[in-house]
């Protein structure tokens, strides 16, 4: 009884926190802010109070939990979800009390139930299944980065999708909302756990299919599990890159270099993580049977640009029928693109190889050094090129666009990155010897394999 009531303080200190800090950040924060204030909050009191209830702090993870087999009872189901529910809906009447003001939770303006139930399901699915892969796998145990890549699911989706249906991915947020505001409008709250469970349903049942060795001791992961893996990882990339260009996010960079990081702690052992073609070519090109033969390479390159097309279609059709080319901006033709795309494409992969296949790779790092690519790469050339680096993103974006101009860009911008794939994997083998050295033993550790929590 006593252990209960330990992790029932922990559920609720953490959920109070998290839904008084958005509801302080909506009403009186930064607008440029908001998501990062928000999941910092998030990953301080998961690393806090993890060790003492597993610090879930929203029903949707602790159903995904139970769904997966990683909690005993329902009963102790029944008990977080309470308690979790409980501290929204006090924290959200702290806020009120604060500020004198409380604000409705409603699809955004512009928006109807079904885009903010898609944005819902799918940041919810990431968040959860981000939870399942980086704190719940055995894998993976023992691991640092948990916190961080729990955290900034909302940096990715916040900017995302907030928007969209305000970014609640959390039952507790939506109720915590939803009754101190009830004078204003009430009942978006059952809708939005509705749409939550149905993602926390997902992410148990796509969890299952990557992780085979959690539920058959000795399993292997088949090339299946592996494109299974490649193309969740690079639709959330590609899905964020589009949400957050259409929404004119103020930090769109950060945005989707926190959805290629949280992704690449969550995959990182199972496929290694590419969610690129220009990765996988380049983890290819350098050699030490990193990628399993021509065959793995074109069946992961096939995965994340399908991907990368069906992230393109769910993004138009949230925004109905809006969508962007894929180009150089304005005052710049190909050469500069190509030059911006080669170059910072040459950056992330580079630093994949240096970071994540080595001998020694990065045990806790890896994955925020190659999501931080991107935030440098879209804010130093987004201007000039869009800053893709990346083929699924670059036919991702063309396709969608297909009406505006054509799809020839696609296949320009995939040359560029591929190019500077080519360059990383050389420049690679020139300034690491050591690894293609004959006689000792070289690993094959991929994103994760040598550090899981």
């Amino acid at each position: 009884m006593a252990e209960n009531g330990q992790k029932c303080l922990s559920e609720f200190v953490g959920t109070y926190l998290l839904v008084f800090t958005v509801g302080c950040n909506v009403l009186g924060g930064s607008a440029v802010w908001a998501a990062t204030s928000i999941a910092c909050v998030l990953m301080v009191s998961i690393y806090a109070l993890g060790a003492v209830s597993g610090a879930h702090f929203n029903p949707a993870v602790t159903l995904a939990l139970k769904l997966a087999g990683k909690m005993d009872s329902w009963g102790e189901v029944g008990m977080y979800m309470g308690v979790q529910l409980l501290a929204g809906i006090i924290a959200g009447f702290s806020y009120f009390a604060l500020f004198k003001k409380s604000f409705n939770l409603a699809p955004g303006a512009g928006f109807g139930w079904w885009e903010a139930m898609l944005v819902e399901v799918l940041y919810t699915f990431m968040l959860c299944f981000v939870v399942l892969n980086v704190a719940a796998t055995r894998a993976t145990s023992g691991n640092q980065y948990f916190g961080l890549a729990i955290g900034f699911v909302i940096v990715a989706g916040g900017y995302a999708g907030g928007g969209i249906s305000g970014g609640a991915f959390n039952p507790a947020v939506a109720f915590g909302i939803d009754v101190p505001s009830a004078g204003i409008g009430f009942g978006w709250s059952f809708a939005y756990l509705c749409y939550e469970f149905v993602g926390a349903a997902l992410a148990a049942a796509l969890y299952r299919v990557v992780r085979p060795e959690e539920y058959s001791p000795g399993a292997v992961t088949t090339l299946g599990a592996k494109c299974c893996s490649e193309f969740l990882g690079t639709f959330f990339l590609v899905l964020t890159v589009g949400l957050n260009v259409l929404g004119k996010s103020p930090a769109g960079a950060w945005s989707i270099a926190a959805s290629l990081m949280c992704m690449i702690y969550a995959l990182g052992g199972v496929s290694g993580a590419h969610f690129n073609p220009a990765v996988t070519l380049a983890i290819f090109l350098s050699g030490r049977d990193k990628v399993a033969g021509a065959s793995e390479m074109g069946a992961y390159m096939v995965a994340q640009i399908l991907a990368g097309i069906c992230a393109g279609g769910v993004y138009v059709g949230i925004y109905k029928g809006e969508s962007f080319p894929l180009a150089p901006g304005a005052g710049y033709g190909y050469f500069e693109a190509g030059m911006a795309e080669i170059v910072f494409t040459f950056v992330l992969c580079f630093v994949v190889l240096s970071v994540a296949t080595t001998k020694s790779p990065s045990k806790d790092m890896f994955g925020l050094a190659i999501g931080s690519c991107v935030t440098v790469g879209g804010n130093a050339i987004g201007g000039i090129s869009g800053g893709s680096l990346n083929p699924a993103v670059s036919f991702g974006i063309d396709v969608a666009s297909v009406h505006l101009n054509g799809m020839w860009n696609c296949l320009i911008y995939s040359g560029y990155e591929f190019l500077g794939a080519a360059v990383a994997a050389g420049i690679f083998y020139a300034t690491r010897p050591e690894e293609y050295a004959k006689g000792l033993l070289l690993g094959k550790e991929s994103y994760g394999s040598a550090q899981r929590i």
